[in-house]
């Protein structure tokens, strides 16, 4: 079972990213963290990496009824989604599938947390391949 709820888009890599953070945004998503894997590799390791950014996004309304019903939840925050190049045309946009990262919990408390997250994460990557 995928963790990771996903789309393939033609298109060019930078502008999959800025289409990605703006679909994040028009669903209230800010984006906390910005972690550019590739340039992270060549720095610290010396070492080839195909682009691959990942965006820590989180809503502030949902994130403080998560919190205050989970308290620990904190160490699962932000909530990733990953921009991929997987070959000179194709980007692939990932993003947690919350249901799942949610579900560790154990917390029914989280479930409608979890299934507005889903559904604006799903809306995101809509937008994302209908834009490309």
């Amino acid at each position: 079972m995928s963790y990771t709820l996903n789309k393939q888009v033609d298109g060019e890599f930078d502008a999959v990213v800025a289409t990605t953070v703006d679909a994040l945004e028009a669903e209230g998503f800010g984006v906390l963290c910005d972690i550019d894997v590739q340039g992270t590799f060549a720095a610290k390791l010396d070492e080839d990496f195909r682009r691959y950014r990942i965006l820590g996004a989180c809503n502030p309304r949902l994130a403080r009824e998560a919190l205050g019903a989970e308290p620990e939840l904190g160490a699962l925050l932000p909530c990733n989604v990953v921009v991929d190049e997987t070959d000179e045309r194709t980007v692939t946009v990932r993003a947690v599938d919350p249901e799942r990262l949610l579900a560790v919990a154990e917390n029914p408390a989280l479930d409608d947390v979890a299934a507005d997250v889903r559904e604006r994460f799903e809306r995101v990557l809509t937008t994302v391949a209908e834009t490309g």
